[in-house]
């Protein structure tokens, strides 16, 4: 069953906000309808890690009374500290451990009036090994990772907004796949303290939502950016560039193909478009990337591997290896090319104001291939880029292709209003 189809179409976080306001719903109401729907399809869906009706009925009650989020609730992704939740990250390792304090991710929601209704289904330690999520967009096929359960609660409608991290692609390619709009802000926009480490430098918080200006205005709240209102502007880039991006050679599907084709066309006559390729350095940092990932990743999960290697995949561990046997100056080399392209990359766009690429190789693969590959993500996290994923493209059997809206670090205002401007093209 299409889990979607059998959801209320669910209000977005704007659109419960204004319904509170009105006096059209209550809080509490809206978290128990949220809980009775849960009762309903998480058997098949299987996308929280940790979930509580008591629990989450108490976290609405000390919720702030006031703040831009007030009332809402949120799922985090379970490699993110909650209070006296699970942070289990994926892994029997840690099947027992508890949350002495909130991520700053978390703390600032709350300060701004959200409320934790549970912790969300990761992949293990953020990487390869699946979560038993289920894509309530595609049965059958993988919601994507490593944000698996945060993209199907949103996409289900169980939750209005949920907390991911990208370290790869882990934000990005499973809105894609769901169908629904995932915000990797700039790099460390967002403080990751009490985030488990993956890859220190590209892990990013980011946030799972219904439309784009409910991902902005989560990080207006806990940056101070006034990010909400440059996504309701909603108003075209003044140039947009097409980049098929280095991966499209060897990665892109003949859905993806179709799908761009589809998007080329509805964007004709909406704005000034270029193609954009850039330089070969660009693709020499993408094929990078995997491999200072598993370097820092070796030193981020070096207590796991000495004391509970047997318990780590298979894949995790050949990683790991890896990432030991780097030698260290090949790691300087690869810091120093990043942040080389980093102050480049505004320069490079060649007078674009935001890139439009693909989010993900095609629509989400079988479940039982893994999670799909992040190779059109990759490039944009080793530079440290705010990217929207943004959803209104589909296969030919219905299963969703969103395309991501790029632009240079620190840019986050000029992403989100392109990105609300595509989205109200594609929706």
């Amino acid at each position: 069953m299409n889990i979607v189809t059998a959801t209320p179409h669910p209000r977005t976080a704007l659109d419960t906000l204004r319904a509170f306001e009105a006096g059209d719903l209550t809080p509490e109401r809206h978290l128990r309808d949220l809980l009775d729907l849960t009762a309903r399809i998480e058997p098949d869906l299987r996308a929280w890690a940790h979930l509580d009706p008591d629990e989450a009925l108490k976290s609405l009650a000390a919720a702030a009374p006031t703040g831009l989020m007030r009332g809402l609730p949120i799922g985090v992704k379970d490699v993110i500290a909650v209070a006296g939740m699970p942070l289990r990250c994926g892994s029997p390792i840690h099947a027992d451990a508890i949350a002495a304090s909130d991520a700053a991710s978390v703390a600032l929601a709350r300060m701004a009036g959200a409320y934790v209704m549970g912790k969300t289904e990761t992949t293990e330690f953020a990487t390869y090994k699946p979560a038993p999520t289920q894509n309530p967009a595609a049965p059958g096929h993988t919601p994507g990772g490593s944000s698996s359960g945060s993209a199907a609660t949103v996409a289900a409608g169980l939750v209005p907004l949920a907390l991911g991290t990208q370290t790869a692609g882990s934000v990005i390619r499973p809105a894609s796949y769901c169908g629904i709009v995932g915000y990797k802000p700039s790099f460390d926009l967002i403080d990751p303290s009490g985030t488990k480490t993956l890859a220190r430098s590209f892990d990013t918080i980011g946030i799972f939502a219904r439309a784009v200006a409910d991902a902005a205005l989560y990080v207006e709240a806990v940056t101070g950016l006034p990010l909400l209102d440059a996504a309701r502007r909603a108003d075209p880039p003044v140039t947009a560039g097409l980049c098929r991006s280095p991966a499209w050679e060897e990665a892109a599907t003949p859905e993806l193909h179709a799908a761009w084709d589809d998007l080329a066309a509805r964007l004709r006559g909406k704005t000034t478009l270029r193609e954009i390729t850039l330089p070969a350095e660009y693709a020499t940092a993408a094929q990078a990337h995997p491999r200072l990932m598993a370097r820092e990743a070796s030193q981020a999960l070096a207590a796991e591997w000495r004391a509970h290697r047997g318990q780590l995949s298979a894949q995790l561990q050949a990683m790991l290896e890896q990432g030991r046997e780097m030698e260290e100056r090949e790691a300087v080399a690869i810091r120093a090319m990043i942040a080389r392209l980093r102050q480049r990359f505004a320069q490079d766009l060649g007078g674009v104001d935001v890139l439009i690429t693909p989010a993900a190789p095609g629509p989400a693969p079988a479940i039982e291939t893994g999670t799909g590959s992040p190779v059109f993500n990759r490039l944009w996290t080793l530079l440290g880029a705010p990217c929207v994923s943004v959803p209104g493209l589909a296969g030919p059997d219905g299963r969703p292709i969103g395309m991501q809206l790029v632009g240079p670090m620190g840019a986050d205002g000029k992403v989100l209003q392109a990105a609300g401007w595509l989205e109200t093209i594609l929706r």
